[in-house]
């Protein structure tokens, strides 16, 4: 990693993937909702993102070319950014474990299941389950997002990140933000919280997670695999207000878990029950169909949201609520 420019303070890195990469899909768990001031694209083909690192605030710029990553990073964590990117995309993502989970799941009696799973990987050979290493980061906008649709949620995270965040350092595009520390969190007010249309328990969960922000984030890297995840789930659920699905959630995108699928969406249990047997299923039934996948069941969960498979829409679609006329 070198400087590309002193008065930037910019940092350079190239980095070649072992396989196929799919930046898209693998980057896009960590956008929330068209507006985030966290995360950009720009026309170039550039994805922006920004983090609050161990060392501080970072803008990290991403694109690839010819089977090649550059990354490009300014600020106090610059450095950091450009050490966790392969971390980041997936290198420690384990696709021959995904390999040998196939086979099991096929040798076991779920051959037909398998082989659908195993089709819809082939569609998406660059898609990797990437970890960005930081969790309070996953963590608010999980919580901002729990029982409420995307809208609603996204509009609250915009709303306060740029009341309390810090603008993005570097040539970021205008507008991006980088999240506010875990002390801050703890200091927005009650009618801040308000303003953002977040109601009250999701603004005790966040600030409650904050004083316990340190601990959380030694959960990463996982000390042994499926252990170390579990480990994670176990501290993350300990908290008062984060429960299966917001655990799975930041599980997912901090600590790269394969095997954290969202029980408790408000979507993915039919997605997953019509895809696999032509009739929408409750969560209790889609963990039976994923069973055999145990180990990889996030990521066949996700690639069968990518398969298009969608049951007939019918009823009532959860209301976008605005808390501030409350």
């Amino acid at each position: 990693m070198t400087p590309t420019g002193a008065a930037e303070r910019a940092r350079e890195r190239r980095w070649r993937p072992a396989g196929a990469l799919d930046l898209v899909l693998t980057l896009s768990p960590h956008q929330h909702g068209g507006g985030d001031p966290t995360w950009r694209r720009t026309p170039d083909g550039a994805f922006w993102r920004t983090s609050r690192t161990p060392d501080g605030p970072g803008t990290l710029r991403i694109t690839a070319a010819a089977g090649e990553v550059f990354g490009q990073a300014w600020g106090p964590g610059a450095e950091w950014l450009l050490e966790t990117l392969p971390a980041l995309l997936g290198a420690d993502d384990d696709i021959s474990a995904f390999a040998d989970t196939l086979a099991r799941a096929a040798a076991s009696g779920a051959a037909r299941t398998a082989a659908f799973v195993g089709e819809l990987a082939a569609r998406h050979p660059g898609l990797r389950v990437g970890r960005s290493s930081r969790v309070f980061e996953a963590l608010v906008p999980a919580v901002l997002e729990q029982k409420v649709v995307g809208m609603e949620a996204w509009r609250a995270w915009r709303h306060l990140l740029r009341t309390y965040g810090d603008a993005a350092p570097g040539p970021a595009p205008e507008g991006m933000i980088v999240i506010p520390s875990p002390e801050i969190w703890r200091r927005i007010p009650s009618w801040d919280w308000h303003r953002a249309g977040a109601e009250a328990v999701r603004a005790r969960t966040i600030i409650n997670a904050a004083a316990h922000a340190v601990k959380l984030e030694a959960t990463v890297p996982p000390p042994s695999g499926a252990a170390g995840c579990a480990e994670a789930d176990r501290l993350l659920r300990a908290l008062p207000g984060i429960g299966v699905w917001t655990s799975a959630e930041v599980r997912q995108r901090a600590h790269g878990d394969p095997d954290a699928p969202s029980v408790g969406d408000f979507h993915l249990s039919g997605l997953v029950g019509y895809a696999l047997t032509g009739r929408k299923v409750d969560d209790a039934a889609m963990l039976e169909l994923l069973e055999p996948f145990r180990g990889q069941r996030h990521r066949v969960a996700w690639l069968i949201t990518l398969s298009g498979r969608r049951p007939p829409a019918r009823g009532p679609r959860m209301s976008v609520r605005d808390y501030r006329s409350f």
